[in-house]
């Protein structure tokens, strides 16, 4: 008789577009259920519609959620704990970018990054890990950014809450060592999403989503024993 192999689970926050949409599509296509989040309800559940219909034969469920409150991320966090499912990839994507600089960017700019851009993660995992703790697996992607490397004019609080964001997953990765849970920070450069749509910068010149797409999901499928601990992706020509 034929062993029976137990399809994977991949959570993926901000998962409605860019980046996250191009994740749950690459490994719903290999076969992966797709749990996903998006803070707009609509999208977030037209890309659901659209996933069920082009891979029917895996889970796709969502839930609408606002990561940027804490409470909205428990809710998320136990909905899933709920589900009583293995908890194989979480990829913690949702983000926002707000310009500006630190000297002249609007007021509580800074919190609201910090809130999307980290708080969001670090709530989520907290209320995952121990799942992952006692099954004594799983892989953990933080979506940083080139910003989380090199500071640059009008980054301001975006990224400072990147540079945070790169903290956490170092951090993560040291404590989760013991626990067979491999931790990877994710780090690319421009690439063509919905924020930059209407900007003027050709299509050819930076990345694509499935990119960083294709890179986390190659970094998935390693043996237990090999983690990449940094994924750093930027534009052939250079960031612009």
């Amino acid at each position: 008789m034929a062993a029976i192999v137990k399809a994977m689970n991949v959570i993926i926050t901000g998962a409605s577009k860019g980046f996250g949409k191009a994740l749950a599509t690459l490994f719903a296509s290999r076969g992966y259920n797709i749990f996903m989040c998006a803070r707009s309800e609509k999208p977030l559940y037209d890309a659901m519609e659209e996933l069920l219909n082009r891979f029917p034969e895996v889970t796709i469920k969502a839930r609408p959620c606002d990561l940027s409150k804490k409470e909205e991320t428990l809710t998320f966090g136990n909905w899933l704990l709920d589900l009583d499912i293995s908890i194989d990839v979480l990829i913690n994507n949702a983000g926002s970018f707000l310009p500006g600089s630190v000297y002249n960017e609007p007021d509580e700019t800074l919190e609201n990054m910090i809130a999307v851009n980290l708080y969001s993660a670090y709530h989520l995992t907290r209320a995952l890990i121990p799942k992952m703790i006692s099954q004594k697996s799983g892989h953990i992607f933080n979506m940083c950014s080139i910003a989380s490397l090199h500071a640059y004019a009008n980054g301001g609080s975006y990224s400072i809450s990147k540079f945070a964001l790169a903290g956490f997953s170092k951090n993560l990765r040291e404590e989760m060592k013991p626990f067979g849970i491999k931790v990877t920070g994710v780090y690319p450069g421009a690439a063509y999403t919905d924020s930059w749509a209407g900007s003027g910068v050709p299509e050819n010149r930076i990345m694509k989503a499935d990119d960083i797409a294709q890179m986390i999901f190659a970094a998935s499928l390693l043996s237990p024993q090999a983690c990449v601990e940094e994924i750093i992706l930027r534009p052939q020509a250079g960031d612009l």
